[in-house]
């Protein structure tokens, strides 16, 4: 819990609103604990095209999350173009190194040279 204290400065015409917070000590502060481990879009996306033995478009893909309660799209309209985007930029940042390479227009594959983490 943090307390605010609000003080107004005088010094022009219009009041101004300044709020000053106070450190939190340890004992106030919480923290969540997941009992879960959720993953990202895309440390999901590989995971499912890890288990997959073909290529799939990115429809195909976040079904398949959602199927396997790896990820869920939180109220997004168009999660399958957000992870399309995602990877696509995941590709063009890593080059050789990405864990996704695009096998023809719109479906993807889990890049076989790259080796995943424990865990994805």
């Amino acid at each position: 819990m943090t307390s605010t204290n609000i003080t107004a400065d005088k010094a022009t015409s219009k009041k101004k609103v300044r709020r000053v917070e106070t450190k939190q000590t340890a004992h106030t502060k919480k923290t969540k604990v997941s009992k879960t481990k959720q993953f990202s879009a895309l440390d999901a996306a590989a995971r499912v095209l890890a288990e997959s033995s073909t290529p799939m478009s990115t429809q195909q893909i976040v079904e398949a999350m959602a199927v396997k309660n790896y990820w869920k799209s939180p109220a997004g309209k168009t999660p399958a173009a957000t992870l399309y985007s995602a990877i696509l930029r995941e590709i063009s940042a890593k080059g050789n190194l990405t864990r996704f390479i695009k096998t023809e227009p719109g479906k993807f594959s889990l890049n076989a040279a790259v080796q995943l983490k424990s865990g994805e």
